[in-house]
């Protein structure tokens, strides 16, 4: 797990909660968007996730800027796989 692998310091504790949360987030937020009772609560419900879902990827681009997991390319993985799902949310939000 990506968050295992931040140095145990203050910004590194920080850091890996704020992943912990804002990366697993949408997930949990993403069912709630699948019951969603009309069109304006589905609205209301995406734009909870893609708000946690950019969160998470500001939280990967400090963790890649600061170097705080080296070599950086350990990250690109995660990195890559949060852009495409935030793409792919963002696009379903302005579908609807």
């Amino acid at each position: 797990m990506l968050v295992e692998a931040l140095p145990s310091t203050r910004a590194g504790n920080y850091i890996a909660g704020q992943l912990i949360k804002s990366c697993i987030s949408p997930a949990f937020n993403y069912g709630e968007v699948q019951a969603a009772e009309s069109r304006n609560d589905f609205m209301h419900k995406m734009g909870i996730v893609l708000k946690e879902l950019k969160e998470c990827r500001t939280a990967l681009k400090i963790i890649r800027k600061k170097q705080l997991i080296k070599p950086v390319k350990k990250t690109d993985p995660i990195y890559k796989e949060s852009e495409r799902v935030d793409r792919h949310h963002s696009k379903k939000y302005r579908n609807c």
